[in-house]
């Protein structure tokens, strides 16, 4: 079936798009923080980066499911794409060496901010739709298979960006790495072009924008199956996670430069990317849902054991185990959405799934930093594990439909 999948022309433009904004916004994301980060010396700061992108995607997701589902999805994303290269144009002139010495450190960081926040916006339109887009361009029973391989190739890009943007960083510069940002951009934005406008689907034409809005709310939290899975995926990221104050680590305690930090952020995408490959090849298995509990609890003790880590390599190690734990509950819950969703109303879920699991990244972002600054570094980490196995406990004695939800 992978081989059926991409035989589609559409979707193999739709796929590589996806993957040449995935290396464009990885090497962003290493070149960002660390530029941040050695720009003010504090945590906080990399938690501030989350919540700028946090803000305007969770003020915006609701309205672009809706827009979503009522609109051409391929001018959305284009546009979207669009303000996001703008974005990055901006970020780039930011890093150029006349503004570097023409502006101080403060005002930096306040425009690399400003772009950041922008960027939020764009993002909030782009996930729903892409979410929904992907139902118009493969048959419906190779939509399972088609999310597998749109989540391998999101972790196979992330491994390639993040190693690259740390590469780029420390060998060229900060600005050729955001050149290279632009450029990768544009090739994904000019991949757009190639897919045909679809028609709409929508029961609903001439409804009120309010009740529009609310319905895909009132559909995942009457869903028990979908809540579950998004809600456990939700405190796993909110709390558990450490990427996002991985430059403090490869500075202070693993002693690595951006290179080193390129190649952090790169390891749990290498191990999710192995087992989303061995996934996308397999027959979908029975219980999904317990198997979701285990991997979110293999993840928080994996973020426990990197808190514990001062070997770099060994901390590579944890790092690749716990996105391989990670990559499961991507696959469950995209599988999960795709299967359960009605066609009319896959914006809108997509936006909920948004609000849930896209921006808690960058929530979780905000209270690691928090966390970090009051706490400690290690102790923040140490702490967001502990939060995820008693999140995990809660949902494996509550979580009644996940644990007996199929794919039949």
């Amino acid at each position: 079936m992978p081989r059926t999948v991409l035989q589609n022309k559409e979707y193999r433009f739709f796929l590589s798009a996806r993957v040449l904004l995935t290396l464009a916004l990885q090497i962003q994301n290493v070149m960002v923080s660390w530029q941040i980060f050695k720009l003010t010396n504090d945590p906080l700061s990399l938690g501030l980066i989350g919540l700028a992108e946090a803000i305007p995607a969770l003020s915006i997701a609701l309205y672009a499911g809706h827009l979503a589902d009522k609109h051409n999805k391929r001018t959305i994303l284009i546009t979207a794409l669009s303000v996001l290269m703008c974005c990055s144009v901006g970020i780039l002139w930011v890093t150029l060496p006349a503004i570097q010495e023409g502006f101080s450190a403060l005002t930096q960081v306040r425009f690399l901010y400003l772009f950041i926040l922008i960027s939020g916006f764009a993002r909030g339109f782009y996930a729903p739709t892409a979410f929904s887009f992907l139902h118009n361009l493969v048959k419906r029973e190779h939509l399972t298979t088609a999310s597998t391989i749109n989540s391998s190739s999101w972790q196979m890009a992330s491994i390639i960006g993040s190693a690259l943007g740390g590469f780029l960083f420390a060998k060229a510069g900060i600005t050729v790495a955001a050149a290279f940002v632009v450029f990768f951009g544009l090739l994904a934005l000019g991949a757009l072009f190639f897919i045909q406008p679809k028609p709409v689907v929508s029961n609903a034409a001439n409804e009120a924008i309010g009740k529009r809005l609310t319905e895909g709310i009132r559909f995942v939290f009457s869903n028990k199956v979908i809540l579950s899975a998004l809600s456990l995926d939700l405190f796993a990221v909110l709390f558990g996670g450490a990427v996002a104050l991985l430059p403090v680590f490869a500075e202070h305690i693993l002693k690595t430069g951006p290179e080193g930090l390129g190649m952090l952020r790169a390891a749990p995408s290498l191990g999710a990317s192995i087992l989303m490959i061995w996934l996308s090849v397999r027959k979908p298995q029975g219980a999904p849902g317990i198997m979701l509990l285990w991997c979110v609890a293999g993840f928080g003790l994996c973020m426990i054991a990197f808190a514990l880590s001062t070997n770099f390599y060994l901390s590579l190690f944890i790092l690749f185990l716990s996105g391989a734990f990670d990559s499961v509950s991507v696959v469950v819950r995209g599988n999960i959405l795709q299967l359960q969703t009605p066609d009319h109303m896959r914006g809108r879920v997509s936006a909920v799934n948004t609000m849930f699991i896209g921006s808690s990244n960058e929530i979780g972002a905000f209270e690691s930093g928090v966390a970090a600054k009051f706490m400690g570094t290690v102790p923040s980490v140490i702490f967001g594990g502990c939060v995820t196995l008693l999140v995990v406990g809660i949902a494996a004695a509550k979580a009644g439909a996940l644990k007996r939800f199929t794919y039949g």
